[in-house]
């Protein structure tokens, strides 16, 4: 087995779950592949916390997988679902979307300009994509196909043959109220009420009374194709079922042994799946685990099919932070693939395996994203290096637990992700990206100076991450934070410097060509505050009083204001690098 493929047995939350599931599999179906799944509502964009609900069985499907089971991991397109509001900020949609709602997903058009042909493929395709980027595999169903080709045929009739023992049980729910939601700390973003609310099939009415009694099915208008539909008469021997349309008043009696046109109410949907699928594992979000809900309901009602609810814990929300900038613009919540543009898929992997399911974390659009990758490096280093190597840079050595998340978002059962072949830091890159805007040969004579000793060949060795940076800098960095060089020499100001200020440009000048590297100009303006105040460039802080700090930070914003005109910019050892010496020079008034 490749090294890549090891199980990281015992060490971390995904392990655990696998031994859990490995011996609940044993237990109900030995020998058989062990079944793990997802579903996914192609409502609307597939956002990041959606991606939870794919992550942690994928997490735990993979190490079951590593240590050489047979596993199926189902995602589940409720793409037969309705059409439930048009979402906000979807490109090539109006306000016509609106009457389609009551409609199955895959009888929604597309938005305008899509190539897909018809609004459920439009959105999964997105999903498609970026799980392929992600290394997840996995077995694709689309609902449409399972209900419209009869595949559920005998759980419906089943189900509609024991509406009277499911009805008993949703009658426990039903008159209980929701628990209250707390109150808010501060103002909550509307993208991130968008994303805690989820699909909104937790809400959805449960095949409630008609005057003709309970019914755990809706039949979509074959009018309309709608779901506002009523059914008024049953009869179990012959599975003749009459409804009425309330949208269009379209009625009509229909044999349901043999009609395809409709599905179980959502609340009977799930745990009858469970059971045909013999799932084993499957997570549930906030709002399908609450006190009455599908989950806590599916796990009584699964039992009338012949099935057993599965290990199913209960995930947390997931935030971003840099939301309020983007939704405010954009509309909506970001999506795996919005994520993808700016992070290597090793990263994203990465934050879903390093928390607990029912931990919430946040992914960073911001500036945030920067220090993400700093850590991610850090570990990386340390997992490379072993105890030793982690040791010797101060960083201690790397946990287990560390350890087995790292493992994980690098690679699956099946082998590593592709990866970025020299790993440049994160922050650099983005410097780099802003200061050169989209020039890639200038952008390579800046990177291939970095580490003179070891220079760059091509910008292909740095990529995808420095793609992934600049991608950053384009589209999440407002515009007044943006770096811009100078074109000419601030002359009043540097007319204005006293004896210190020339005294300290006049050091950095004098060092340039000896310490041209990222390393050896970080050393040199660090170097000269020090060097001013008569002690050795070498000095560590201990060594130093507290007013070089505040030296150093006053040398800084100087050579900020001369370069380029604020008071703070991006890293100065990468700044000087991307302006090139000459130009340094001559800015700093030589």
């Amino acid at each position: 087995m490749p090294i890549v493929a090891q199980s990281t047995e015992t060490t971390d939350w995904v392990s655990r779950f696998a031994d859990e599931v490995i011996e609940e599999s044993e237990r109900r179906a030995p020998g058989k592949p062990v079944v793990v799944a997802s579903g996914l509502s192609p409502s609307g964009p597939i956002h990041l916390g959606n991606l939870r609900e794919v992550m942690t069985p994928h997490l735990v499907a993979d190490e079951i997988r590593r240590r050489g089971y047979e596993v199926r991991h189902l995602i589940s397109w409720d793409d037969y679902d309705r059409y439930r509001k048009v979402p906000a900020g979807v490109a090539g949609t109006d306000e016509s979307w609106a009457e389609h709602i009551g409609k199955p997903l895959t009888s929604v058009p597309a938005p305008k300009g899509s190539p897909h042909p018809n609004w459920a493929e439009h959105f999964k395709a997105a999903m498609v994509a970026s799980l392929a980027e992600l290394g997840v595999e996995f077995d694709g169903i689309s609902q449409t196909e399972q209900y419209t080709s009869g595949v559920y045929r005998e759980q419906i009739l089943h189900a509609m043959k024991h509406r009277g023992d499911i009805d008993a049980i949703l009658a426990q729910y039903r008159t209980k109220k929701a628990p209250a939601k707390k109150q808010q700390q501060k103002p909550a973003d509307e993208a991130e009420l968008e994303a805690e609310e989820g699909s909104g099939a937790a809400s959805e009415d449960d095949g409630s009374s008609g005057s003709a009694g309970y019914f755990p099915y809706k039949p979509y208008c074959g009018n309309c194709e709608k779901d506002l539909t009523t059914v008024t008469a049953y009869d179990d021997d012959s599975t003749e079922l009459t409804y009425a349309c309330t949208a269009c008043g379209f009625s009509e009696t229909v044999r349901l042994s043999e009609f395809n046109r409709g599905k179980l109410v959502w609340k009977v949907d799930w745990p009858m799946r469970w059971a045909y699928e013999g799932v084993i594992f499957e997570p549930s979000g906030v709002d399908h685990s609450s006190p009455g809900s599908s989950f806590q309901v599916g796990g009584q009602i699964v039992g009338i099919f012949g099935g057993k609810q599965p290990i199913g814990p209960m995930y947390a929300f997931v935030g971003i932070s840099g939301m309020a900038k983007m939704s405010s613009s954009r509309g909506g919540v970001p999506t795996p693939a919005d994520a993808l543009q700016i992070m290597e898929p090793q990263l994203l992997r990465w934050l879903y395996a390093r928390r607990r399911p029912n931990q919430s974390f946040k992914i960073a659009f911001d500036q945030e994203i920067q220090r993400l990758y700093d850590e991610w490096d850090k570990l990386a280093a340390k997992v490379a290096g072993g105890t030793s190597q982690a040791s010797s840079t101060g960083g201690g050595s790397a946990l287990p637990g560390d350890v087995a998340a790292y493992t994980r978002a690098v690679g699956t059962a099946a082998g590593e992700l592709p990866k970025t072949p020299r790993p440049l830091p994160y922050r650099t890159l983005a410097s780099v990206a802003d200061i050169t805007a989209g020039h890639r040969d200038q952008a390579l004579r800046i990177l291939s100076e970095l580490d003179p000793a070891n220079p760059l060949g091509s910008l292909d060795e740095a990529r995808p991450r420095y793609d992934k940076a600049e991608a950053w800098i384009n589209t999440h960095v407002p515009a007044d934070q943006r770096t811009i060089v100078r074109d000419e020499p601030d002359a009043e100001l540097l007319k204005s410097l006293d004896e210190p200020s020339r005294q300290s440009v006049r050091l950095l000048l004098d060092g340039l060509a000896e310490h041209w590297s990222l390393d050896g100009l970080t050393h040199l303006v660090y170097g000269v505050p020090k060097v001013q105040a008569g002690f050795s460039a070498d000095a560590t802080p201990k060594e130093l009083p507290p007013e070089i700090k505040t030296a150093q930070r006053s040398f800084f914003a100087l050579l900020y204001h001369l370069l380029v005109g604020r008071d703070t910019g991006p890293r100065l050892p990468t700044l000087l690098l991307a302006v090139g010496q000459d130009r340094v020079r001559a800015l700093l008034g030589e």
